[in-house]
């Protein structure tokens, strides 16, 4: 599927795409469903496979049929009954609808690990997405290459993003740097920002972020197997294989509410501190 190149006379808008999909009543969820539909058909589409029931596709894509016609009634794609969806043309519209019927330049900020993980991802031009610039304040990094493409300083951000029609942003810096290159990219004219260091970012209204936590996905999962093994969260064989400062915690809460493995409180020991004077030590801010 061809896509046209951006040019002066047509500049990439991240935002056109969403304005238009709110404006036809498209809900915020079902568009987040779109980019499923649209990695399922493409298989389908490798596959040359024409046709596709709601059942099977629905199947492919992780939710239940109702949903997926729901979908794609907001498309004004109903398929035909005993036949199914045409995968051709669901690419074609869901690609339309998402704003990948042309390439979007992408830059991306701190090239570290991750950062040159992403650099080197495949699927961001076969999604429709080009890396035009890998940006780095590091003077060590800085020069250096990552997928062929040389990494600039942080003082170049600005006429990359404007001489690039550069829209949207990939933040992989360290926390305390990500709120300053955030503000630098949206005064630079960055619309969209995808946030993978762990932290909140403050943007105005009109800048579009979204964020990707690795550690977060893995500590839901973590909840899920603990769920499943059968453990009780706070029973001392879970402690046991917790990181360090997780015991640590635990154990202080335990003395705070004289839940200590011995029954007699050391002599002289000061009186412990209710639960509600130890959360602030416990507890992340």
């Amino acid at each position: 599927m061809g896509r046209p190149s951006p040019s002066s006379s047509q500049t990439p808008d991240p935002g056109a795409a969403r304005r238009t999909s709110r404006a036809r009543g498209i809900p915020e969820a079902t568009v987040a469903r779109l980019p499923l539909y649209l990695r399922a058909l493409t298989a389908l589409s490798e596959r040359s496979v024409p046709t596709v029931s709601s059942e099977e596709l629905a199947a492919a894509a992780g939710v239940n049929s109702a949903k997926l016609r729901k979908d794609f009634s907001y498309l004004g794609s109903y398929g035909t009954r005993g036949v199914g969806y045409d995968v051709e043309y669901l690419v074609y519209q869901i690609s339309r609808e998402l704003g990948l019927t042309q390439d979007w330049p992408v830059v991306i900020v701190g090239i570290g690990n991750l950062g040159h993980a992403l650099a080197n991802y495949g699927g961001f031009a076969s999604r429709g997405f080009r890396v035009a610039a890998l940006l780095d304040a590091d003077p060590n990094v800085v020069g250096s290459t990552a997928a062929g493409l040389p990494v600039r300083h942080m003082d170049e951000l600005e006429d990359i993003v404007v001489s690039q029609h550069v829209s949207i942003g990939v933040i992989t810096t360290p926390p305390g740097a990500a709120q300053l290159v955030c503000d630098r990219l949206v005064e630079a004219g960055v619309t969209s920002i995808l946030n993978f260091a762990p932290t909140v970012l403050t943007v105005p209204d009109g800048v579009d972020v979204r964020k990707v936590d690795l550690s977060i996905e893995l500590q839901i999962l973590a909840f899920h197997e603990q769920r499943k093994a059968g453990d009780e969260p706070a029973g001392d064989s879970v402690l046991d294989r917790a990181p360090g400062p997780v015991r640590a915690a635990a154990a202080k809460l335990r003395r705070a509410a004289g839940g200590g493995k011995s029954a007699e409180p050391a002599k002289n020991a000061p009186a412990a501190k209710g639960p509600e004077d130890d959360l602030s030590a416990v507890m992340p801010a």
